[in-house]
């Protein structure tokens, strides 16, 4: 079978274990590296984690900036994990200022003093029940996080979720076929999959 969506492996991501998560769920996906065999999916993901400018530059010198741009112009759906949500913003503050993919207009800053950073456990996800991604996930649900920056979206329209961690921030988003969660799917146990199962979905039927 021709897997439907498309891991995209820059060299800082938690690849297989979201490989997996949509294995458990029914969807076939694959990790990937090349440029080219980016166009060839339905639906494609880039996971992330460490710094903002390193991942922004490895995705520049491998090629895939360029590629990625494209795939998300071609209204087929994308999603961002953790810090490939970041990404899509406009620029990031983390480490000074990077600019980022640009899709969703805003920018990545770090979580307030008042709580301990980096935010890494269990928390509440407050979801727009009537975006496809968090279909059937109660407001209030947990998931995972590990990070210590977030995104501040410009528009409030393209937030579909928030979480309570010092301030109420944005913990997951759309903009068009482009979606972001700040959390992570697979590693939240069975609403995680639930969320990539209906991510899956989103590709097979085409929707967005």
């Amino acid at each position: 079978m021709r897997p439907l969506i498309g891991i995209i492996d820059y060299g800082m991501g938690n690849l297989r274990s979201v490989e997996k998560g949509f294995e458990k769920v029914g969807y076939c996906a694959e990790v990937c590296s090349s440029p080219e065999k980016i166009t060839e999916y339905n639906g494609v993901v880039l996971p992330g984690v460490g710094a903002f400018g390193d991942a922004m530059a490895n995705l520049r010198e491998r090629g895939l900036l360029e590629r990625i741009l494209e795939y998300l112009e071609s209204g087929r759906n994308f999603l961002g994990i953790c810090l490939g949500m970041q990404l899509l913003f406009s620029y990031s503050e983390e480490h000074g200022r990077f600019e980022g993919l640009g899709v969703i207009p805003g920018r990545v800053v770090r979580l307030p003093d008042v709580v301990k950073v980096p935010h890494m456990g269990w928390n509440v996800l407050n979801a727009r029940p009537d975006m496809p991604l968090v279909a059937g996930i109660e407001s209030g649900s947990r998931f995972y996080f590990v990070h210590s920056f977030f995104c501040d979206p410009e528009d409030p329209e393209s937030v579909i979720g928030t979480t309570p961690y010092g301030l109420e921030f944005t913990s997951a988003v759309r903009k068009g076929n482009a979606w972001g969660l700040q959390f992570h799917p697979e590693k939240s146990s069975l609403l995680g999959l639930k969320v990539l199962k209906n991510f899956g979905r989103l590709v097979a039927e085409g929707g967005a």
